[in-house]
């Protein structure tokens, strides 16, 4: 080894990890909300909307989703789903788990390219109250990344309170978003994204594979809400 690839060599060992918290700006980004009729994708809509981003919510109808963009204010526009996929650099999944497969084959191609961020909980629900259900892919996450082999697969946004989210009296939503994916770069964006929600952190969790257990906790925090009257969500500490 030459002296000049051993002085290259100690630079790349000395130099300093990145800094977690040095996010990316997302401001100029337009974000998609398919299902942003839905309570938890209209209230994920109206507060990334006051925050500054342009949101584009979309429904298979489109008129149903420029009601609910009207009903919203703050710039947000409707559309039906694929136009609202073609238009958006990010693209939040929030649609009923019952419709997500089939919603997402149907969109491969719009998607293809994006960085999506699935918010799906497969819940059941009994006399019990709520229960998790795992997928055959293993969550809701990886059944997306399984059907969008071209987009950029994320999760993030499970745990919000739509409650919450679309009351207009609140200001600050006090929560850490739990954010899961492949790629740090894109788990980035997504934390940057969270944010821009006053009150909000954007916390990386973890891989896709990782996905199933951030999901299932709602069930849990389903519980907590009927026990105690609350919109409970999470705060990870020491971070």
């Amino acid at each position: 080894m030459t002296s000049t690839d051993s002085a290259a060599t100690d630079n790349a060992q000395k130099a300093p990890a990145k800094d977690p918290w040095d996010l990316p700006d997302v401001s100029g980004l337009v974000v998609g909300v398919l299902g942003g009729t839905g309570p938890q994708g209209k209230g994920l809509a109206y507060r990334l909307a006051k925050a500054g981003q342009k949101v584009i919510i979309g429904s298979r109808a489109a008129d149903r989703a420029q009601a609910a963009a009207e009903e919203l204010g703050h710039g947000v526009e409707g559309a039906d789903n694929a136009e609202t996929a073609r238009r958006s650099d990010i693209v939040i999944v929030a649609v009923p788990w019952d419709g997500h497969g089939k919603t997402l084959e149907s969109l491969r191609e719009e998607l293809a390219g994006k960085l999506v961020v699935d918010c799906v909980n497969p819940l059941g629900f009994d006399k019990k109250g709520a229960y998790a259900l795992k997928p055959e892919e293993g969550s809701a996450a990886e059944q997306a990344a399984a059907l969008l082999p071209d987009s950029r697969v994320t999760a993030a946004f499970h745990h919000l309170s739509a409650v919450l989210l679309q009351d207009p009296e609140i200001d600050e939503i006090d929560t850490d978003v739990m954010v899961l994916g492949e790629v740090r770069a894109d788990v980035e964006i997504v934390q940057a994204l969270a944010g821009r929600i006053p009150g909000m952190r954007g916390i990386f969790a973890g891989r896709l594979r990782n996905a199933h257990q951030v999901e299932s906790l709602v069930a849990n925090l389903i519980s907590v809400n009927r026990r105690y009257k609350a919109h409970a969500g999470l705060r990870v500490t020491d971070v």
